[in-house]
């Protein structure tokens, strides 16, 4: 079972070691490539101020913060939940600071990397998109992801839509449309959207072929492979 858990989290400010804190967690969890429907979303007592230039990106007030917990009184629950899986996080180097930060606060021993492994969607968006824009918001444009709702920055409904753009970017396909596909004169592409299976549904069916199948498919091979004076590349490898 491979089991993945996408992330995201919002913070007072920008710098841990400036003494800023995670104000909310959001996290989805994916087994087999597919959402299960669990989750994770917390919001955080900072036991400081929130920058009023963060409160423009993810509108979250000190006032909507003082009664949360803090997160020495969430940390436990939150590392359960991410303990043994690869979490997909979009700038991974931010988030992981700020989690690794918290629990040094806590004097804990452990950090992320002793739980769970990374991977770094914006890495891999660099990687497969050299010199394009691959913020999240440019992905969701890209891959036709719906991110109509993301007014605000948020870190469950961002780890929901990254996790759809994990999924399209890593092999994922809707509706046949290719990234750079248009379908109208002022060559805009094309946006589809993206329609959730229910996480309850059966596996695919595996039919495999018989051994009359495997031995027709032999010989075809053999026939491709004589009229390509032995260039049948499927007999090659």
């Amino acid at each position: 079972m491979s089991r993945q858990v996408v992330l995201d989290t919002e913070t007072t400010g920008l710098e841990p070691s400036q003494g800023h804190r995670i104000i909310e967690i959001g996290c989805v969890e994916l087994v087999n490539r597919r959402l299960t429907g669990r989750h994770y979303h917390q919001y955080i007592n900072p036991e400081r101020e929130v920058d009023e230039g963060a409160i423009e990106v993810h509108g979250i007030t000190n006032e909507f913060l003082v009664d949360k917990p803090v997160f020495a009184n969430i940390v436990d629950e939150f590392m359960d939940f991410i303990r043994g899986a690869e979490l997909v996080i979009h700038n991974a180097p931010f988030d992981i600071g700020f989690i690794n930060h918290e629990l040094q606060l806590l004097k804990r021993k452990e950090v992320v990397a002793d739980s769970c492994s990374v991977i770094d969607s914006l890495v891999m968006a660099r990687q497969k998109h050299p010199g394009q824009r691959n913020s999240l918001d440019a992905l969701c444009q890209r891959y036709g992801v719906d991110n109509s709702q993301r007014d605000l920055h948020g870190a469950l409904l961002d780890a929901e839509i990254l996790a759809d753009v994990y999924l399209l970017m890593t092999g994922g396909q809707t509706d046949l449309a290719l990234a750079g596909d248009t379908n109208n004169s002022g060559g805009q592409p094309v946006v589809s959207e993206i329609r959730r299976l229910a996480t309850d549904r059966p596996g695919l069916k595996v039919v495999r072929a018989s051994e009359e199948e495997i031995a027709a498919h032999e010989e075809q091979l053999k026939a491709i492979d004589k009229a390509s004076d032995g260039n049948c590349r499927w007999l090659q490898n």
